[in-house]
């Protein structure tokens, strides 16, 4: 089996009077991530990763941030359509690790749901996708709650 691994890395500033969309599922809060889709930071990452693991660039180059059709889409269709991109040239997923960085609100508490959505999405078994949340112990922009951060690793393989 060909294997290959991409990275992904994103960012979303958090405000007030949106909702907060995190790999997948909407997680109550105060504020909500902006941007010009849903904004969901860990999804954005996870699709780079996995585009750049295909060699396919990145999540801006086929979901431009200038592009109506984009405005307010919810980024599991961009999930799914990253994948889609990879099983046209016969890739498919072997697994994920993803790690979210936010001051607040606590994470871990929706983690497994957020592993059952885009292990749904992808049909794939949910302990393929792992998602960790950390803090920035109150350091930089995610410490001082401005925004969110997260990083993700993609293996992809084909036969």
């Amino acid at each position: 089996m060909q294997l290959r691994v991409g990275q992904g890395y994103d960012v979303h500033r958090l405000i007030p009077g949106r909702e907060l969309w995190l790999g997948g599922i909407l997680v109550p809060f105060e504020k909500g991530l902006l941007g010009h889709s849903d904004a969901d930071v860990l999804i954005h990452a996870i699709c780079d990763a996995l585009l750049g693991a295909a060699g396919l660039r990145d999540i801006g180059f086929h979901f431009p941030d200038q592009a109506d059709e984009y405005k307010n889409i919810d980024s599991k269709i961009l999930f799914k359509r990253t994948l889609d991109l990879l099983a046209e040239k016969q890739w498919e997923l072997v697994n994920i690790d993803a790690t979210l960085l936010a001051e607040r609100p606590k994470i871990n508490p929706y983690i497994p749901q957020m592993q059952t959505c885009l292990a749904e999405l992808a049909q794939v078994d949910k302990e393929i996708i792992s998602i960790k949340a950390t803090t920035s112990e109150k350091m930089g922009f995610v410490g001082r709650e401005e925004g969110m951060a997260a990083m993700a690793v993609a293996l992809i393989g084909r036969k």
